[in-house]
């Protein structure tokens, strides 16, 4: 009865479905257990034998928790709204709908393949309107709140009012827009409702404003940091400029220090945590305010070394700052102009990292030193960004080696002013140690009294005031996108007005085209019904709006990381049309458990998610303020790449080991055209693509060769290797077996094929020990020691491997147990049951077909986890190795616990020792209880 992969796993999977095996329940007296991979995208491509890794270590667990009595929530879906599917709508006009229906069908597919544990009834769509429906109504939420820095969260919007109401805002201790107007009561409520819902708008959690963007003119959208890469747009590599817009924004610096401090709190790999923290970057420091000379203008300048202010001889503005077009000089205009024009097509990632350029260009206007009253040139230079602090440095070039280098490069001054250091080569960036000097009021002071200093005479003078600074900017919250949530909002007078929950969701409206429109609109500028009727309560013709109950409704989309920011809430209780999750859920399975992902997501996904979490939180909706417990930043595995070697300027491709000989490029080609001896099919070659045809090949001997590379798994270069052929070829528990054996979990691993069949050998291997000739071969006698001592010592070691996640390890414990019982000749259902049990989540498939062979009706995921029993590895006997005059000759098994004049008396009685000592008498006998047994003379 041989072992049957397909037939084996076809089979359960078709059970765990019908039966919904993994189905979690809300209501439980188990204690639960929150299991979670990050959110797929389900990209045309389909799964390669890299993604699944992080899903498969998961999945082991939450089997395992199974068997540990756990009520385990491990669901599955996917963040389907997306700019590729919107890529190809544009290229061929299919409804991005359609395209990614397709592929969440491709990815369910291979993902039950792979026999994954998932609670499919709960699956989610982020691109579904009954999930959006609560998107949608996140955002009303954050636009009808505020932050209240002296309670330390989030409010209600109508608890503002009541204080502006009540005193005018001049005492109000909020997270805001800079520079607001102070008004009193009186003023309040002599505002029209429109000027009401300008200055609401300073204060809300999702606000518009005028922004600074990464516009890509080719995708017609506004791109975030993370999707730029080298200067250029990550999907199709386009031309990308900054450029000023109206955007939605979400005011994630509210939350900057709760986000730094709730790091203490999870358990989440340290380099993550250090990625977050550095991405809010806080910072201790001062705001001072320097007069522009001859302008009604002020720049703010954050500065975590006030104390160095006498040694400022220049300002740097960002090339966007506002007050760059009004300070400019006419003699400066064109080479200002010209500056800024280079600087928007360099992405702030890009202006951050490039450290060796020095550009800048000087405005011809002048600050006023704060203390001297000294005129200090103003310049703009793209080191300095918009979004970070003010936008405008005040450059101590004796202090901070880029001022020293642009002083130097334009020919600036470079005062010093540290007392006893030599700046003449480099700048002095020493705090230690080094006291101040040609700076008035603070000469002779260290660092720390001189800040303490500086700051008591800005603020005593006006001139500026002590400040915590967060890196952290405003998240903006807009794409040009049709393909993503769309906005609850409608304008009316200008001004956005949110549409009720009850009428929620909003749908996103049929388009001609997916293309910005002619005038520059977002591609919902095409919806011919994309107005809001107010009085009806409905999506109506844009020929309808009349500006009275009629209005236009918002024409950008949401951006990509507004659905998973809260999706494994919604898991808890995904089929719940009546709110975003019942309080009984959410009070159940309270937050994530185990979160599986990659380390990629560190400022983007895992940042808003946490920000998004501690909001709804503050409104009473969660009961946690983080959502994950624990993280685990999986590897990734790589794929080896096939290399053929083309002599250049020619159409000769020679094998690898002939190369050295030639002048040659290097060509990747697909890895399937290749065999585990590394011999490439010259015939699928010359099929597989057009320019390989008629090439002439030099082998060696009657073989080409190729190279290898390991490197990213990627269809660009044609290594990518479908989990589908191995499933069909050695099957699923195969495949989860090698993923798992490749390397520890957090390690980036190279695969290669040839070395799945090792596994395979283990499974058949396995299925032997169950299952003879005429079916399966079991009995009911007792085990022996030996049996024991090999099952619990695999217990033991396999319980400590996946609570350590050292799933690795675990792979080659089954291997020695199966060799070790298969010597034994183990036939014992005290012994076999439990070995499966403990293999079951490595390998389901077929250790429930196993298990169902042992005469089970349920499933082994069912099955409670074997105990530990130390006493079967506690040895009752030692085998003494026995020496005469220290050479050892034989070997005697005896109880550990006889005594020494015992064991001297049973040896001296034992044959082999009579005829060693040939009638001799010992001049002693040397026995050390438990060690060792010495016969000397």
């Amino acid at each position: 009865m041989q072992y049957n992969h397909q037939e084996i796993e076809k089979k359960w999977q078709q059970f765990w479905a019908n039966n919904q095996t993994f189905k979690a329940s809300n209501t439980s007296d188990k204690p639960k257990y929150y299991v979670l991979d990050m959110f797929p995208y389900p990209s045309g491509a389909g799964l390669h034998v890299g993604h699944p890794l992080g899903y498969i270590a998961s999945d082991i667990y939450a089997r395992y928790k199974r068997h540990k009595g756990f009520n385990v929530l491990h669901p599955q879906g996917y963040d389907s709204f997306g700019l590729p599917a919107e890529q190809y709508a544009i290229q061929t006009g299919q409804h991005p709908a359609i395209t990614t229906e397709t592929n969440i069908k491709t990815y369910r597919r291979q993902l039950d393949n792979i026999g994954f544990s998932f609670d499919w009834s709960r699956e989610v769509r982020t691109s579904s309107p009954e999930y959006y429906k609560w998107t949608q109504w996140i955002f009303t939420q954050l636009f009808n709140s505020w932050y209240n820095k002296d309670t330390d969260k989030a409010e209600d919007v109508s608890t503002l009012i009541l204080k502006f109401e009540a005193e005018g805002n001049a005492n109000i201790n909020a997270v805001s827009d800079e520079d607001i107007d102070v008004f009193s009561t009186d003023d309040w409520k002599s505002f029209s409702s429109e000027k009401q819902q300008e200055i609401l708008l300073q204060y809300r959690l999702t606000f518009l404003s005028d922004t600074e963007v990464n516009w890509c003119p080719a995708l017609g959208t506004v791109l975030a940091n993370d999707e730029i890469v080298n200067g250029v747009s990550e999907r199709g590599g386009h031309e990308v400029v900054r450029k000023k817009m109206t955007q939605w924004s979400m005011r994630i610096s509210a939350y900057a220090q709760r986000l730094l401090d709730g790091l203490q709190n999870i358990d989440w790999p340290q380099p993550l945590k250090d990625s977050q923290t550095n991405w809010i970057g806080r910072s201790q420091g001062a705001m001072v305010s320097f007069d522009v000379d001859g302008y009604d203008a002020k720049i703010d300048v954050f500065t975590t070394r006030p104390d160095t202010i006498f040694g400022v001889s220049f300002m740097t503005l960002a090339p966007e700052h506002d007050l760059v077009a009004k300070i400019t000089t006419e003699e400066q205009k064109e080479a200002v102009d010209t500056y800024i024009e280079a600087t928007a097509k360099r992405s702030e990632r890009d202006r951050m990292a490039d450290v060796k350029t020095i550009s800048g260009v000087f405005t011809g206007a002048y600050a006023l030193h704060p203390f001297t009253g000294k005129q200090v040139p103003i310049w703009i230079g793209d080191y300095v960004l918009a979004s970070y602090g003010t936008g405008a440095v005040m450059a101590v070039p004796c202090g901070d080696q880029r001022d020293y280098d642009f002083a130097n490069h334009f020919g600036l001054e470079i005062p010093n002013i540290f007392a006893n250091v030599d700046i003449s080569e480099k700048a002095n960036d020493a705090k230690d140690g080094i006291k101040l000097a040609n700076s008035d009021f603070l000469d002779g002071l260290n660092y720390k009294k001189g800040m303490k200093t500086v700051i008591y005479e800005l603020e005593k003078r006006g001139f500026g005031y002590g400040k915590i600074n967060y890196r952290l900017r405003d998240a903006v919250f807009s794409r040009q996108r049709y393909w993503g949530e769309p906005f609850p909002v409608y304008y009316k007078n200008g001004m956005p007005q949110m549409i009720d929950a009850k009428h929620l969701p909003i749908v996103l409206p049929e388009v001609e085209k997916y293309l910005p429109t002619e005038d520059g609109k977002p591609p919902l500028g095409n919806a011919e019904v994309w107005a809001w009727d107010s009085e009806n309560a409905k999506v109506v013709s844009n020929d309808l709006i009349n500006n009275e109950t009629v209005f236009p409704l918002e024409l950008n989309t949401m951006p990509g990381w507004a659905g998973s920011s809260w999706y494994f809430n919604r898991y808890m209780d995904s089929m719940n049309d009546g709110e975003f999750v019942s309080k009984e859920a959410v009070d159940y399975w309270k937050e994530v458990d185990l979160y599986i992902g990659g380390s990629e997501h560190a400022t983007g996904h895992l940042l808003y998610a946490r920000f998004w979490q501690k909001f709804l939180f503050d409104i009473g909706v969660l009961s946690v303020d983080e959502f994950a417990k624990k993280l685990i930043n999986q590897g990734m595995i790589l794929g080896t790449s096939a290399i053929v070697y083309r002599v250049k300027g020619s159409d000769k491709y020679v094998s690898k080991g002939l190369k050295e000989e030639y002048d040659t490029d290097e060509i990747r080609v697909d890895v399937k055209l290749i065999n585990t001896s590394d011999e490439l099919n010259l015939d699928a070659l010359k099929k597989w693509q057009p320019q390989f045809e008629k090439a002439e090949f030099i082998l060696e001997g009657d073989k080409y060769v190729v190279g290898r590379e390991v490197e990213k798994m990627s269809k660009r270069w044609f290594n990518v290797v479908n989990p589908d052929d191995i499933c069909e070829e050695y099957g699923a528990d195969a495949l989860r077996l090698f993923e798992m054996f490749l390397g520890p979990l957090e390690q980036t691993k190279p695969w290669k094929t040839s070395g799945i069949s090792g596994v395979y050998s283990f499974l058949k291997k396995l299925w032997k020990l169950y299952v003879g000739e005429n079916g399966i071969t079991i009995s009911d006698d007792k085990p022996t020691k030996d049996e024991l001592k090999t099952l619990h010592k695999t217990i033991k070691k396999v319980e400590e491997d996946i609570e350590n996640f050292s799933f690795n390890t675990s792979v080659s414990t089954f291997m020695i147990a199966v060799n070790e019982l298969t010597a034994l000749k183990c036939n014992k259902r005290a012994i076999l049951e439990p070995l499966l049990t403990l293999i079951s989540p490595y390998a389901p498939h077929v250790s429930e077909e196993l298990w169902s062979k042992l005469g089970h009706a349920e499933s082994i995921s069912t099955v409670n986890f074997p105990k530990f029993e130390a006493s079967h590895l506690v040895e009752s006997s030692k085998n003494y190795p026995v020496s005469f005059n220290g050479k050892m000759r034989f070997t005697l098994e005896l109880p550990l616990d006889m005594s020494k004049e015992e064991i001297e008396k049973t040896v001296m009685a034992y044959e082999k020792t009579q005829a060693q000592l040939q009638g001799r008498t010992p001049k002693k006998v040397i026995i050390v209880p438990g060690k060792i047994i010495n016969i000397v003379g």
